[in-house]
C-alpha cells in the first residue's frame, strides 16, 4: 500500500513540474477573465464527472469568497447543477445537448463558455463549444490528454493521459486564475 501512495504522490509531483509550461495560458486566461467580466459578460463553465465538480467550485470561486478579505465578486454560472434541468435536456434532446442548449439560451456576444474536459473528446462539451463559438462567446478548453477535437479562442492542455492528475492539475489552474482575476487591477 504504502508503495502505491508513493506512485501516486510521485505521478503528481512530475506532472506540477511541468505545469509551468501552461503559466503563460494561465495569464492569458486571466486576462481574457478580466476582459469579459470587466465588459459585463459572464462565465458559463461545464464538464462531465469531476469536471462538473472543477467547474462548479470555479464559480463558486468567482461569485463567492476566495479568500478572507475577498472584496471581487463576479457573474459566473455552472451548467450542471440543475438536475432537473439536466435531465430534462437529457431526455428531450439528448445528452449531447445538455450544455449547448444551456449555452444557447443563457450565452450573450461578451461572455465566456469554459468547457472542461479530460479527455478532450467529451461530446457535450465539445458540442457546447461549438455552440459558444458560434455565438459569439469567447471559447475557453480546459483539458488534458491529446487536447480539444476543435479550434477554440484558448486552450489549456496539462500534458497527461492520467485522469486523477489532469483533475488535480485543472483544479490548480482554475484556484490560480480566480484568485489571479480577484487581485486589484
Amino acid at each position: 500500500m504504502r508503495d502505491f501512495i508513493e506512485a501516486k504522490w510521485r505521478e503528481h509531483i512530475h506532472l506540477f513540474q511541468v505545469l509551468p509550461s501552461l503559466f503563460e495560458g494561465m495569464e492569458d486566461l486571466a486576462g481574457r477573465l478580466r476582459e469579459v467580466l470587466g465588459g459585463g459578460g459572464k462565465v458559463l463553465v461545464f464538464g462531465n464527472g469531476g469536471s462538473a465538480a472543477s467547474a462548479q467550485h470555479f464559480a463558486s470561486e468567482l461569485v463567492g469568497r476566495l479568500v478572507k478579505g475577498d472584496a471581487f465578486h463576479y457573474p459566473a454560472l455552472a451548467l450542471t447543477t440543475d438536475s432537473f434541468l439536466l435531465t430534462a435536456l437529457a431526455n428531450d434532446y439528448g445528452y449531447q445537448e445538455v450544455f449547448s442548449r444551456q449555452i444557447e439560451v443563457l450565452g450573450r456576444r461578451g461572455d465566456m463558455a469554459l468547457g472542461i474536459t479530460t479527455s478532450g473528446r467529451s461530446p457535450n462539451v465539445l458540442k457546447a463549444l461549438e455552440a459558444a463559438k458560434d455565438m459569439g462567446l469567447v471559447t475557453v478548453g480546459l483539458t488534458g490528454g491529446d487536447g480539444l477535437a476543435l479550434k477554440v479562442d484558448l486552450e489549456l492542455r496539462v500534458p497527461s493521459h492520467d485522469t486523477p492528475r489532469i483533475q488535480e492539475a485543472h483544479d490548480f489552474i482554475l484556484h490560480t486564475v480566480a484568485a489571479a482575476v480577484k487581485l486589484p487591477s
